[in-house]
């Protein structure tokens, strides 16, 4: 039986990190006209974000970094948070994500499918 008090399990993936030019290896996010990086592999586990000038988010998002999670499951770790953004990435996708701001940070949340881990695989 677990501990109701307990928060749900997750594990560390990445923490993100604005980028002014192109990176090697970027990925697109169509929804949010992004370029990002595969963070795990970077020694550090950093992922590259790089913004289109027409991407509709706010520039205090785009230039604040955020550490992202790997979770089972988002419903438990968003409940009642201030979410930010709140959707599926990739092609077809591979994650549903979502972005809360915690304690004047930004956390993400990633809820990968099954076999699935990044945009190429």
């Amino acid at each position: 039986m677990s501990d109701s008090n307990q928060p749900p399990a997750k594990e560390f993936h990445h923490i993100g990190l604005r980028a002014m030019e192109p990176q090697p290896d970027e990925d697109y996010v169509p929804l949010t006209r992004v370029w990002v990086t595969d963070p795990r592999r970077h020694p550090h586990r950093i992922e590259y974000l790089r913004y289109e000038p027409d991407s509709h988010l706010d520039e205090d998002f785009k230039n604040a970094p955020h550490i992202a999670y790997k979770v089972e499951a988002l419903g438990p770790h968003i409940a009642g948070k201030d979410i930010v953004l709140l959707f599926e990435v990739g092609d077809p996708p591979f994650a549903k994500v979502a972005f809360t701001r915690e304690d004047g940070a930004y956390v993400e949340y990633l809820e990968f499918k099954p076999g699935r881990t990044w945009f190429k695989e």
